[in-house]
């Protein structure tokens, strides 16, 4: 199968004479810390029961939230990915999730159990 049109979103033609192409990949711009409320959530539900820590409401780019990702992997000496505008920390880390991301000056919110 052909991958030609992936850039263009799987359009191929047009009837509309003043339809183009947007890229409206345009990603928004990091907030300061102070700015960010970011929530909390203790996850088990598909994960074999294994708790996780979601960081979730991150405002910014993509590369901003992987870098903010490494750094609570690093500080609670675990694993965990950032994608789809979340961080996902192993383990129920909460505690710690919540001292690094306050000293670094972001507020937070615990959000369920």
């Amino acid at each position: 199968m052909s991958k030609k049109n992936k850039n263009n979103g799987g359009f191929v033609y047009s009837t509309s004479p003043g339809f183009s192409f947007d890229d409206n990949d345009s990603e928004e711009e990091t907030l300061e810390p102070g700015a960010q409320l970011l929530e909390l959530h203790r996850e088990t539900k598909g994960r074999g029961g294994k708790a996780v820590v979601l960081v979730r409401n991150f405002v910014g780019t993509d590369d901003d939230l992987s870098d903010l990702g490494k750094k609570l992997k690093a500080h609670c000496g675990t694993g965990g990915s950032a994608k789809d505008g979340e961080i996902i920390i192993q383990g129920d880390q909460r505690d710690k999730v919540d001292a690094f991301l306050k000293s670094k000056g972001y507020k937070t919110k615990r959000v369920g159990g």
